[in-house]
């Protein structure tokens, strides 16, 4: 099992956390959702998506941002932002296998305290004109980098 933990910071939409949720308990990863989240975490749609992968996963909800900053810094852990505003392609970022990667709101991202609070800050380079890549498939595509590189070699 990796050490490795995703969070998500105030996440909007079920079916995307339920994805990640589902991937991690795949994966063994841990999984922490900052709070408030722009839905009811027991919705039907959250248990949809991760279907009956939910009680394999290692689950921390954190009542907001100063929250989980104080676990985060209590275990020393580094924070990798995933972030359109980075300038650090995501394959070019060498990963520890006690990383948390960092996924912001699907409507909004982080705000900027967060995104100044992470020790580094990374992105998936897209075609010219594109927004964004869905959460779910950003996490899935670094995550699987961060593993490659950390616990799969």
């Amino acid at each position: 099992m990796s050490d490795l933990h995703i969070a998500l910071y105030q996440p909007d939409i079920p079916g995307n956390t339920g994805t990640i949720l589902r991937l991690s308990a795949c994966l063994g990863l841990k999984v922490h959702i900052i709070e408030p989240a722009g839905f009811d975490i027991s919705d039907r749609n959250l248990k949809r998506a991760g279907m009956d992968y939910l009680s394999s996963v290692a689950l921390t909800r954190h009542v907001n941002w100063q929250a989980f900053e104080e676990w985060r810094q209590s275990t020393g852990r580094r924070l990798v932002l995933a972030s359109t505003k980075a300038a650090i392609p995501y394959v070019d970022c060498t990963f520890r296998p006690d990383d948390v990667l960092l996924f912001g709101r699907e409507s909004a991202g982080v705000p900027d305290h967060v995104h100044d609070a992470a020790d580094a800050r990374i992105l998936i380079p897209m075609i010219e004109g594109q927004r964004s890549i869905n959460v779910a498939m950003s996490a899935a595509m670094i995550t699987g980098e961060a593993l490659r590189q950390t616990s799969w070699t």
